[in-house]
C-alpha cells in the first residue's frame, strides 16, 4: 500500500460505501458477505437514513421557516 492509498484511497472507499448505503451504486460482487455484515450493513443504513431525515427537518426548520414569518 503506498501513501497514495493511504490519502486517496480511505475518503474514497468511504464515499463508495454511502454510495452503496443509498442504492447509488451497485455492490461490489467481489467483497466478502456474511450473515454479520449484512446485519451491521442494515444497520448502518438506517442509522444513515436516519441522520438524513435529522438534517432535512433541522434544515427546514431553522432555514426554511424563518423566511415565511
Amino acid at each position: 500500500m503506498t501513501h497514495a492509498n493511504i490519502t486517496f484511497g480511505f475518503p474514497m472507499g468511504i464515499w463508495r460505501k454511502i454510495q452503496e448505503y443509498l442504492f447509488i451504486k451497485k455492490r461490489d460482487p467481489n467483497s466478502v458477505l456474511n450473515t454479520n455484515i449484512k446485519l451491521m450493513n442494515g444497520m448502518n443504513r438506517i442509522s444513515l437514513f436516519m441522520f438524513l431525515i435529522a438534517l432535512i427537518i433541522l434544515f427546514i426548520r431553522y432555514v426554511v421557516m424563518p423566511l415565511f414569518r
